[in-house]
């Protein structure tokens, strides 16, 4: 019969020890926390650096503020304004912090005295943290912390702890948990800082060194290049089935050969459910991927990824209506070949406005038309494939901006077990500079493995035995699949993209409702390909339209305006939908079984075009058949 832990232990006779225990149920409360600023002030430059944890680390660079001006030699920090603080150091024989503040977009640094005095309060803190990285920077000593519990990764289910529609605070109240090591014994031993017992510091009377010294992958990217490469036996070994983590268990030996930073991929499975994996890809993996069509939401983001060396050719799959007659209004399946970036003139409100915008060419059926898109235009857009180039990663990262989609088209054959290659597409979302060990077998150094140093639980203690040979065996890559809370806070410190500029306000208007243009190109017209590709542009194209299939108009008479009107918004966004799917459908069943020879590939993306044309000619006869039933029941 199951009990609660502690009734368990209120009621267990000791003479019946040892007994074997199974977990039955439990609360593990995780994943993102926003931190409430602190609102006790703090007397002085002193009480904050002794209660506060200020480091080199991103963690480490807290905020406050003064409620007076602060006078200094050259400089005056004004009351309210944001002080970061960002390492601790001494100057001219006295313990001060160095700071930063950032005034007009230009930073401003300087030093402030322990002894300055004043009213400090903490500002507040947008960034998310987990619990562990609150518990070792952002609990301020002989204080409380007050969070607000983030529901980016959190679900609400019978088995919360908290109220169902909770949108409170939570105080945390530590209790930490010490990780010792016994005299003359190599185990781990742990102990909860709520234990009801006392002790008594003799640090003092006890030679430490006859101690073992318990070191994470922290403390030992923290030694200098020149103790390198260093011999240590692992105390307490990761958790993981993923080479090399099921090699590095408790017991062994291992080489340490160097620190350094490494440049990783990130990259997310491009799937429509919630269990896509995530991946952090290093630049030595052999494997080559061919590309994927993108998505973009806006011209902007079009500005953003166009490239010298190629046009951009997009379909549109979203209808926007110019608020300027100078700028083009865009149809669904109208096809474009991206430009440049410029600005242009347009008249707005009766006064004339440079505008931000981007410079394209419309392919229609026999020719190319100049036109401008807003960059603020609300649309969207599916990138048109003519490259069937396979590439490395290291030639994606130089050529393109990420993001990027691709598909593995030949796995790493130096993997066992490469898990890219069973990704049904792959986008590759941000290059990532991490901080890495290079490790091998101290027994059997065949080869060498990187491991990230911030996302490996794992003690070792130094041993005095010398490394055979410096130079490490060949190394071996590894795809480290992270979580999903791992992934947000890897991507929290995304440099944020710049957003579009904002849309102009919409006037009031009583015109009749807007038409809704499904689209203006003939269904062939859509198999145009671009000028300077290579793909076969001899194919005769229809350049007479069919009114019907063309647009459908919103007629504003009589009792006929209920009748169509009240579809509208469904008919759209199912043409938006159909394209958008039949594109996603039409990459998924494009390659059922591949073959790892290079010369095995095929990648003719032009094939999509057709599913534009089917979806649209599809819709277009259900418009005509409900209005045409719409009038006959009038």
């Amino acid at each position: 019969m199951a009990s609660t832990l502690q009734k368990f232990i209120h009621s267990l006779d000791l003479k019946a020890l040892p007994r074997v225990l199974q977990i039955q149920s439990g609360i593990y409360c995780q994943g993102l926390y926003k931190v409430v600023a602190d609102k006790t002030p703090y007397a002085s430059i002193e009480e904050i650096a002794r209660k506060v944890s200020i480091g080199t680390t991103r963690f480490g660079h807290p905020s406050f503020y003064s409620t007076e001006d602060i006078k200094l030699e050259n400089f005056t920090i004004k009351h309210d304004e944001q002080i970061t603080f960002n390492s601790v150091g001494e100057v001219h024989g006295m313990m001060a912090v160095n700071c930063v503040v950032v005034r007009n977009n230009h930073s401003h640094s300087f030093t402030l005295p322990f002894s300055q005095e004043g009213e400090f309060y903490e500002c507040e803190d947008d960034q998310m943290y987990t619990l562990k990285e609150i518990a070792e920077w952002k609990m301020p000593k002989g204080r409380n912390r007050i969070v607000k519990l983030s529901n980016t990764l959190h679900t609400w289910d019978s088995s919360s702890p908290l109220p169902e529609n909770f949108d409170g605070c939570l105080i945390l109240m530590p209790v930490y948990e010490v990780q010792a090591v016994m005299k003359f014994r190599k185990d781990i031993i742990h102990i909860l800082s709520d234990l009801d017992v006392e002790v008594k510091d003799v640090t003092d009377h006890y030679d430490i060194s006859s101690f073992l010294q318990p070191l994470s992958l922290e403390d030992i990217f923290e030694r200098t290049s020149k103790e390198f490469p260093m011999v240590a036996e692992i105390m307490e070994g990761p958790s993981g089935n993923q080479k090399p983590y099921n090699l590095l268990s408790t017991g062994k030996e291992i080489v340490i050969y160097k620190k350094y930073q490494a440049a990783r991929v990130l990259a997310s499975e491009m799937r429509s459910d919630s269990s896509k994996g995530h991946y952090l890809i290093p630049m030595s993996y052999k494997g080559k991927f061919k590309r994927r069509p993108r998505e973009f939401p806006t011209a902007y983001d079009l500005g953003i990824v166009r490239n010298e060396k190629e046009h951009l050719h997009v379909v549109a799959t979203k209808a926007f209506t110019s608020p300027h007659k100078e700028l083009f209004s865009v149809s669904v399946g109208d096809q474009f070949l991206v430009q440049q970036c410029q600005t242009s003139e347009v008249l707005y409100e009766g006064r004339k406005k440079l505008i931000d915008v981007l410079a394209c060419e419309q392919i229609l059926s026999d020719s190319y038309k100049k036109v401008l898109l807003p960059m603020y235009m609300e649309g969207g857009f599916v990138e048109v494939i003519h490259d069937k180039k396979q590439y490395h990663l290291s030639e994606i990262c130089k050529e393109f901006h990420l993001p990027f989609n691709v598909k593995v088209s030949v796995r790493d054959l130096s993997i066992e077990k490469d898990v890219l290659a069973a990704a049904p597409g792959l986008q590759f979302e941000e290059e990532i500079t991490d901080s890495y060990l290079l490790i091998s077998s101290a027994s059997s150094p065949v080869e060498s493995w990187e491991i990230p140093v911030y996302r490996l639980n794992m003690l070792v203690h130094l041993l005095s035995k010398g490394v055979q040979t410096v130079a490490p065996p060949v190394t071996r890559t590894t795809v480290e699949e992270v979580s999903e809370e791992e992934y947000y806070m890897l991507r929290r410190y995304e440099n944020l993209t710049l957003r579009p500029p904002p849309r102009p306000p919409k006037k009031p208007t009583t015109a009749p409702p807007p038409t809704l243009a499904v689209p203006k190109q003939g269904a062939s017209d859509v198999l145009q390909a671009p000028k300077n590709f290579y793909v076969d542009t001899t194919k005769k194209l229809c350049s007479d339209r069919d009114p019907a299939v063309l647009e459908l108009q919103v007629s504003c008479q009589n009792d006929l305006v209920h009748c169509e009107n009240e579809d509208m918004t469904g008919k759209a966004t199912l043409v938006e939908t159909t394209v958008t799917k039949g594109l996603a459908r039409n990459y998924e069943e494009e390659e059922e079984e591949e073959e790892e020879e290079e010369h095995d590939y095929s990648y003719i993306d032009e094939n999509i075009i057709e599913n534009i044309r089917k979806a649209f000619h599809g819709t277009s006869i259900r418009n005509e058949h409900t209005l045409s039933k719409g009038r006959r029941d009038i």
